[in-house]
């Protein structure tokens, strides 16, 4: 199995985004169960794996930490690793009610029902029909690595090859219990990593999934940390898929 690097910055600005997307994706919606997920696309081979990009949780609470009204991400940054990333076929896949607000979009979708059976089964069904025949590497980023990894222990049948994650949250108990938030009563957890060849790149001054956390879900084992970086924000660096 041949895999690809590919170079990017992670930045995260400070506004919502607007996202010159490459001309070479194309804005695909894809209704999936309850929600239409917003998709990029660029699809050229139908035979060498499909980088998927899961965004993370986006903008669920402001500032006060009080559920917003929209969780659609203020930043760019997946969708820039997206638009670095040299494959052949890669797709960026938002999480539902962000940037499109599906009528049964409601709170709970994205905050404590955030990983709930019907969100997962959405973006499975989504990857699905993205990756068709195709090998599928996975990359989520912050929420959305937790996302990828209850939909890989979810779907043994789905030909996932790789895992990558970055700034992953890989287990919201622990998550919420180290910053004494309420729990996420509505989600579905991991109570263990699944069995695929993986590797998680954690910020090494990141405040919002703290090292050490990090460490214990994975054991040290599969984890390369990125220097002078935080969870919204990486500097240049060549990821091997």
């Amino acid at each position: 199995m041949k895999f690809y690097l590919v170079s990017f910055v992670f930045l995260l600005s400070g506004c919502v985004s607007a996202w010159n997307a490459p001309t070479d994706f194309a804005y695909v919606p894809i209704d999936a169960g309850k929600y239409t997920l917003l998709t990029y696309q660029r699809l050229s081979d139908s035979v060498s794996p499909i980088h998927i990009y899961i965004e993370g949780d986006g903008n669920s609470f402001n500032s006060h930490g009080v559920p917003t009204s929209d969780p659609t991400p203020h930043g760019i940054l997946v969708r820039d690793m997206a638009a670095h990333d040299l494959s052949p076929n890669v797709v960026y896949m938002a999480r539902p009610c962000q940037y499109i607000m599906s009528r049964s979009c409601r709170i709970t979708d994205w905050t404590d029902g955030r990983f709930s059976p019907d969100v997962i089964d959405a973006m499975a069904s989504a990857m699905r029909a993205v990756a068709q025949t195709r090998p599928i590497v996975l990359i989520g980023y912050s929420g959305g690595a937790l996302v990828s990894g209850i939909i890989i222990n979810q779907n043994p049948d789905m030909n996932i090859v790789r895992w990558i994650t970055v700034a992953g949250v890989l287990n919201h108990a622990d998550w919420t219990e180290y910053f004494g938030d309420a729990p996420l009563d509505k989600s579905l957890n991991i109570s263990g990593l699944p069995d695929v060849p993986q590797i998680h790149y954690i910020a090494k001054n990141d405040a919002v999934v703290p090292n050490e956390l990090s460490y214990k879900w994975t054991g040290g084992q599969n984890l390369t940390v990125v220097s002078n970086a935080t969870h919204g924000k990486f500097p240049k660096k060549e990821i091997k898929f």
